[in-house]
């Protein structure tokens, strides 16, 4: 029997990427991998409006512009701007960015609720 390593390094230039919600993704840590969240690097492109039931999520704007709805406000964001969205919160962002996100428990890919 083995044991899980006690840490995890993966390179996002080895991860395949995939459509999804937000665009296009690379799951860095993913639920299978055991850690308390997930980690993706997102080429955000034609999202969606959606929310999460059981997952929270932070975004990291690792590169670019553009704007996020959140409920009914609407914020702007940049290169370095982070953005806590709680479980519950619908959302989307718009324009052309790279982000991390960082979600809250794990499994967020099969917590995501799509409303248009």
């Amino acid at each position: 029997m083995t044991s899980p390593a006690p840490f995890l390094r993966r390179d996002p230039a080895d991860v395949v990427p995939w459509a999804e919600t937000c665009g296009e993704i690379r799951c860095l840590v993913e639920e299978k991998d055991g850690a308390a969240a997930e980690v993706h690097q997102v080429q955000i492109h034609d999202a969606k409006l959606h929310y999460h039931a059981q997952t929270d999520e932070f975004y990291y704007v690792i590169d670019g512009h553009g704007t996020m709805q959140l409920d009914d406000a609407t914020i702007e964001l940049h290169k370095g701007v982070v953005v806590y969205v709680p479980r519950g919160t619908k959302h989307k962002a718009m324009g052309e960015l790279t982000v991390l996100t960082v979600c809250i428990p794990r499994g967020v890919l099969n917590d995501i609720h799509e409303l248009e």
